[in-house]
């Protein structure tokens, strides 16, 4: 029964399902656990060491809104060196999924329309919900690729947005080099604002990674820490666009979270010199891991990125599949949390070696049974 005091924008979405499997797993006894999207390397040390020198050292406090200056303007150089517009401005988040926030709240009006591409991240369309705008699912089964065409015949009059994820959670799919130009084209003719979720850009394994700010100097860009880093819970994020539409989201911080946490912002000024590059090619080895250990038993699109795998649920059902999969003590995603669609489930090979084998082993014998 929901409580007379619940404001009715609560009420369109439920508790995000990947949180119940993180509830069922507390239920398990030593699961396999291949259902959370957080890399299983630590942050690496010279970063832990500049936010614990941060703490000592009395930098705790707030830092200003749009960022620490030395990070801000760390950061701001590398987005001028990648991308030399003279209209593309930065400011510092409390994670990327405060960057989403932000984004929505300054963008999107009661009743506009948001072009996502089913599956999506799990986030996108409850953001979308609470301020009131209607999200336009356009379907990419069965390769998940983007189809110009179709994306062209759905924008309206209405439409504010195009939300473009790549390396995309949960497939992994990484975007064409012609379907983000393709994007950028569309967006800048019908006046539509692109938004591009860049936060697992680093993780490209078979080609370099496009952002559609390469081609449209109006696109916002979203990225962060949290998975070159493994700084997930350290919240730790920043956005990059048209000064005006940085300015919005800033000016919305200071009444919403006011600011990054100011020791996370210190380490971030180091993180930026790591090279995380050993990190990236060992979960290129995970993939070919895990699709290799798949191989024959499940129809699966390669993903090029990222560090999930969407494989076709045998018997048609990502759900049933899942309940299967926890019965035999094996913690991976139902795809409806995701999708529109019930066809499939995410697996994320961000685990150990020995983690991922015993998946594989379980999901090899579920595709038999």
């Amino acid at each position: 029964m929901t409580h007379p005091w619940i404001a009715d924008r609560t009420l369109g979405f439920d508790s995000s399902g990947i949180r119940k499997i993180f509830d069922l797993a507390a239920n398990l006894k030593d699961p396999i656990n291949l259902s959370i999207g957080q890399p299983d390397f630590d942050v690496p040390a010279d970063v832990r060491r500049a936010c614990i020198d941060a703490i000592e050292s009395g930098r705790n406090g707030y830092s200003l809104t749009q960022g620490l200056p030395a990070l801000r303007e760390k950061l701001q150089a590398q987005v001028d060196q990648e991308y030399g517009h003279a209209d593309r401005k930065l400011f510092v988040t409390s994670g990327t999924s405060g960057g989403l926030v932000l984004a929505m709240l300054s963008l999107v009006n009661p009743g506009d329309e948001v072009i996502v591409f089913d599956p999506f991240f799990v986030m996108y369309e409850p953001l979308v919900s609470l301020v009131g705008g209607k999200i336009v699912s356009i379907d990419t089964y069965p390769d998940f690729r983007i189809d110009l065409d179709v994306v062209g015949s759905a924008i309206t009059p209405k439409t504010k947005l195009i939300l473009l994820n790549s390396p995309a959670n949960p497939t992994g799919v990484v975007a064409t080099r012609a379907e983000v130009e393709g994007l950028s084209r569309l967006a800048g003719e019908h006046n539509v604002a692109l938004l591009s979720d860049e936060i697992y850009r680093l993780f490209c394994y078979d080609e370099d990674f496009v952002s559609p700010a390469i081609y449209n100097e109006q696109a916002i860009v979203i990225d962060g820490f949290s998975k070159s880093h493994a700084m997930t819970g350290w919240r730790l994020g920043f956005v990059h666009g048209p000064a005006a539409v940085i300015d919005a989201m800033t000016k919305l911080q200071q009444y919403s979270f006011v600011c990054a946490p100011q020791p996370v912002q210190w380490a971030g000024v180091v993180a930026m010199d790591v090279d995380m590059s050993d990190a990236i090619e060992a979960y290129r080895g995970k993939r070919d891991r895990l699709l290799s250990g798949l191989s024959g038993c499940y129809n699966v699109t390669k993903p090029g990125g990222a560090f999930y795998v969407f494989p076709e649920a045998p018997g048609g059902s990502g759900g049933e599949f899942v309940r299967r999969a926890i019965e035999n003590n094996l913690l991976i995603i139902p795809g409806n949390i995701f999708s529109h669609r019930d066809s499939h489930f995410r697996i994320s090979y961000a685990a150990s070696d020995e983690t991922i084998d015993r998946g594989i082993e379980v999901l090899r014998r579920l595709a038999e049974a």
